[in-house]
């Protein structure tokens, strides 16, 4: 598993959250839960007993009462994008800022200085290593399937080790959940997880494996911006579907998700399950809405034949949708009154903006498309300090200098996040510096400074600039940090 950077754990974070939950009354299942959870609910009891630990449960459960969301179902999701938003206890530091955090997890926010409190008064933390042995036993028992589930994925993509650099892929397993439940995020295109609770003996493999081709599929869209919007069009034909949102409104979830569905039903558990049936699951996830699902399961069928890798062969398999044909089909489908639970549903976090599509352009080298979605974005009233930094990354990136300097100088007057602000004037001072005006590139080093930022990489590419002119790698003519 470490060679596709994906790597089962057990988190003392996670399991802090969901053992304060289980405290304030989440008992979904606990007839059919693993021992551990019973064990370790029988010591939340005996700790919960002192005068100090039964004040912090009381206030603790009252916000968790306070708080149950309208759809009961999503009440330990919450509670898992919280979790994995947090830093290690006992301090249980927040990873992001209040707006930066997904919804749900901005939502119950409010619970971690009571977690913190109880987790204190309870001894928390003693509870966890008392369990971190069985916890790690878990670890042990299921790597084997998980390994077996990963290598046959990759085999069967023919795309091993492609587009994990600076990507992970994290499987927590926390049995305080009820069994079977899984919940999956991806934050910043760059970070999956799932939090997992075995189920007799045993793994939602299915669902884990759905997860697993999003970490390794969605790479192959980030130089798609073009062939992306050519595809714009089919979401009008969804927008009665059942489906999440988001997929009626991005391109790129919905194709990805669309080839995701095919390749399940190209390659089910059964392996001997009859072609009628896998003709059936295509049709139960096109009347979802994943309109593509079809065309992507006869692309399927050659590419099975073939000897290439499906990196190289997406490309390909995008450029030839019919979009017409594709919009009448769709046209034509009787959409199901609801969808199947989705297992990255909740992973989303706000719906992607058209300016976070072009920084995954850009992070993915395509400038030219990140360039174009920026411009879109700053048309439709996005971000524009955010929009303008996109804008003259790309600009720099292809040694287009003067619009870089222009935009980069926008961005710095316009952007209210203090990381923009100081990496714009960062970016002007290296500019600044390579065209010999020196005097002017220190006053944007010291602006630098004097934002609100103070991430030490901000700090040193700024003092760095103030102690001597910038010099570009030697493979570089221009500016990068």
């Amino acid at each position: 598993m470490a060679q596709s950077k994906a790597t089962l754990d057990v988190s003392e974070t996670v399991f802090s959250v969901l053992a304060a939950i289980n405290v304030c009354g989440y008992d979904q299942e606990l007839s059919t839960s693993s021992p551990i959870r019973m064990k370790v609910r029988a010591d939340l009891v005996a700790a919960s007993t002192s005068p100090d630990a039964a004040d912090g449960a009381k206030k603790m459960c009252a916000f968790y009462s306070e708080h149950r969301p309208a759809d009961s179902g999503h009440q330990l999701a919450q509670y898992v994008s919280l979790a994995l938003n947090l830093g290690d206890p006992p301090n249980f530091i927040p990873k992001f800022q209040e707006a930066d955090l997904p919804p749900d997890a901005s939502y119950v926010l409010g619970f971690v200085p009571l977690l913190k409190q109880y987790a204190a008064a309870a001894k928390l933390h003693a509870i966890w290593l008392k369990h971190q042995p069985e916890y790690n036993g878990l670890i042990d028992q299921y790597h084997d399937p998980v390994a077996r589930m990963i290598t046959s994925t990759d085999t069967y993509l023919r795309m091993p080790n492609w587009g994990y650099a600076g990507r992970t892929y994290t499987i927590y397993l926390e049995p305080m959940a009820a069994p079977g439940e899984v919940n999956s995020r991806n934050y910043e295109a760059d970070y999956f997880y799932m939090v997992v609770s075995p189920a007799n003996n045993n793994l939602r493999i299915d669902a884990l494996r759905h997860t697993y081709l999003h970490f390794v599929l969605e790479p192959l869209i980030f130089q798609r911006a073009t062939a992306l919007a050519r595809l714009k069009p089919i979401l009008a034909s969804v927008q009665k579907a059942p489906m999440a949102s988001e997929y009626k409104n991005d391109t790129g979830l919905l194709v990805i998700e669309s080839l995701i569905r095919a390749i399940e039903a190209r390659t089910p558990s059964d392996p001997k399950l009859p072609e009628k049936d896998r003709f059936a699951m295509v049709n139960r996830d096109e009347a979802e809405g994943f309109v593509l699902t079809g065309y992507f399961y006869d692309q399927l069928k050659s590419f099975e034949k073939d000897s290439t890798g499906l990196k190289d062969s997406f490309p390909d398999w995008l450029h030839d949708v019919d979009v017409e044909k594709i919009r009448k089909q769709a046209s034509e489908i009787q959409f199901a009154s609801r969808a199947t639970p989705d297992v990255m549903q909740a992973a989303k976090q706000k719906t992607e903006s058209e300016v976070d599509q072009a920084e995954r352009a850009l992070a993915g080298g395509n400038p030219a498309g990140a360039a174009q979605l920026a411009q879109e974005a700053l048309q439709a009233n996005e971000d524009p300090g955010k929009c303008y930094f996109v804008l003259a990354r790309a600009a720099s990136i292809t040694g287009n200098m003067q619009d870089a300097k222009d935009d980069f100088e926008k961005a710095a007057a316009s952007s209210k996040d203090p990381r923009t602000v100081a990496w714009s004037h960062i970016y002007l001072g290296r500019i600044l510096d390579l065209q010999d005006e020196r005097e002017a590139a220190i006053e944007q080093y010291k602006a630098a400074l004097n934002t609100a930022d103070i991430s030490p990489d901000t700090r040193n590419a700024a003092q760095r600039g103030l102690q001597s002119p910038y010099e570009p790698p030697e493979a570089a003519k221009r500016p990068e940090s």
